[in-house]
């Protein structure tokens, strides 16, 4: 990703930005997993 933080002013840290960005998507994807989970066994118990 050399390119993507070119146009970064001085005052952004990119690879903080990037690693919090990254952060983000692994918990969402890990959240959704879990909720997806969630329903499935409430689906097979409850019904």
């Amino acid at each position: 990703m050399a390119g993507f933080e070119e146009g970064w002013g001085k005052e952004m840290d990119s690879k903080e930005h990037l690693g919090t960005y990254n952060s983000f998507l692994t918990g969402a994807k890990w959240g959704t997993i879990a909720v997806v989970a969630i329903l499935i066994l409430m689906a097979i118990f409850l019904l």
